[in-house]
């Protein structure tokens, strides 16, 4: 296989996140408190139930539909449950949403290898970016803030789209944007549902980068499997002897 281009996704690949369990409701207490600021009062443990409300209820019909509107339509659409009507453009519900990302930023670091790694592959192979993340601007600021923007062809975050992985669409987003084939395509991640199975489904080669052991039967299988982002070298290489 002759490679041309590789892909990531963004977090537990190159940025590592702190668990659910640890950012969420610190992140959550400062968008609360942006928007008891902004003169909309409503109790913590009331405005945590139905905020996951809503986002459950995104997660349940993105399940189907592979959209990923805004972070900002979940805060809209949790305010308008207490009788506030503010759309997503709403400066209030702009300034919570940025206020949840800052918390939010906390809990990232970078991953040992992951400069390293860019640095031997940029300029050798076109390198894109593909997230899901509903905050698209805190993506491309935690990106420059470790110095990880400099080498990427093309960024695709899922909220700037409408779209989320698996979809096969977004991983076409990207492939046109760096001209790229994708038999000839790389895809590295840490999640199967996400980074093998949506990728697969496009004909890109995979490489899953295993966080957590693996459990369970594995439905689709990536085409190897590393522990850390130092072995993709030798792993992108051993495709190029296979085709050979």
């Amino acid at each position: 296989m002759q490679v041309e281009a590789v892909l990531f996704d963004l977090f537990d690949t190159l940025l590592l996140l702190e668990s659910d369990e640890v950012y969420y409701d610190p992140s959550l207490r400062k968008l609360r408190e942006s928007l008891t600021k902004n003169g909309i009062d409503v109790p913590f443990e009331d405005f945590r139930r139905v905020y996951f409300e809503v986002r459950d209820k995104f997660y349940s019909e993105s399940s189907e539909s592979l959209e990923e509107p805004h972070f900002n339509v979940r805060v809209s659409q949790t305010l308008q449950r207490f009788g506030y009507d503010l759309s997503v453009s709403n400066p209030i519900v702009v300034e919570a949403t940025m206020a949840f990302a800052d918390e939010f930023m906390r809990y990232v670091s970078l991953d040992n290898d992951a400069i390293k790694v860019l640095q031997r592959l940029h300029g050798r192979y076109k390198l894109g970016l593909v997230s899901n993340f509903g905050i698209p601007e805190c993506g491309r600021k935690l990106l420059d803030i470790f110095g990880l923007n400099r080498f990427f062809d093309v960024v695709v975050i899922s909220g700037e789209v409408n779209l989320r992985k698996p979809s096969p669409k977004i991983f076409g987003k990207a492939l046109h944007a760096l001209n790229a084939d994708a038999s000839r395509t790389v895809f590295v991640g840490d999640m199967l549902d996400l980074d093998i199975i949506g990728p697969k489904s496009v004909g890109m080669k995979t490489v899953l980068i295993e966080r957590k052991p693996l459990k369970g039967e594995i439905k689709v299988k990536p085409d190897r499997i590393i522990k850390s982002l130092s072995e993709l070298l030798t792993v992108l290489e051993e495709f190029l002897i296979r085709r050979q």
